[in-house]
């Protein structure tokens, strides 16, 4: 969407501010490629077209249409004791990552779930979400699978607090809008109880199937990332 003059210093100082964080806040180099920004859709979910390469974080793009948009976040709420901050909260500060698959199908984790006022920094991997009203302490800025847990105090979150902030349902049988048995697995491993349940640790890897075939776990690699 073209900017109009008035807003066009405002960018600027956005397109700043968004360049700071991915500096100090995110704990990654600056994203890849150029510095065009624009503001978020808020219904971001189509496939992304650099699907299956690396991303500004340097993980690759899921592909696949998204699970859902990001913008079923509620503004301004407080979710599972999760606030939405003015800028990202560092003191405890890790990353986990998840893929969905439904009926053997993958669906893509999109940008920008957790930010409110999201605005978009374009580069050649792709864009990098930032927020201009507030950060949710669990949140995602690209469309890499990557769950970014960024909190004022340690804590151990679950896959259910980032799925009830995302304002979308989890459960055994459901997975945002796809509706099917679900199996999950963390690190490789199958995971026998609930996926509410899962812990966002650093590093995890999380796979969660809808339905069936059930597609082999694949790993992710952190190397490389700073993240």
């Amino acid at each position: 969407m073209a900017a109009t003059k008035a807003a066009r210093p405002v960018r600027a100082g956005l397109l700043a501010a968004l360049a700071a964080l991915v500096v100090a806040g995110c704990g990654s180099s600056s994203p890849a490629g150029g510095h065009a920004t624009t503001r978020a859709s808020a219904s971001h979910t189509s496939s992304d077209p650099q699907a299956g390469r690396p991303g500004p974080e340097r993980v690759l793009l899921e592909p696949g249409p998204a699970l859902a948009p990001a913008s079923t976040t509620t503004p301004g709420t407080t979710v599972d004791g999760i606030q939405c901050a003015p800028i990202e909260q560092l003191a405890y500060h890790i990353h986990a990552h998840l893929q969905v698959y439904v009926d053997g199908s993958p669906r893509s984790l999109p940008g920008a779930i957790g930010l409110v006022g999201p605005v978009a920094q374009q580069t050649t991997a792709g864009p990098f979400y930032g927020a201009q009203q507030c950060y949710y302490w669990l949140h995602t800025h690209t469309s890499d699978g990557v769950i970014h847990i960024e909190s004022p105090t340690p804590r151990i979150y679950s896959l259910g607090n980032f799925f009830d902030e995302w304002g979308q349902p989890l459960s055994g049988q459901q997975v945002a809008g796809a509706r099917g048995a679900v199996t999950a697995f963390l690190n490789g491993q199958r995971w026998s109880g609930s996926p509410r349940q899962i812990p966002l640790r650093p590093h995890a890897v999380i796979q969660l199937d809808v339905g069936s075939p059930l597609v082999p776990f694949r790993p992710v690699s952190w190397a490389g990332t700073v993240l």
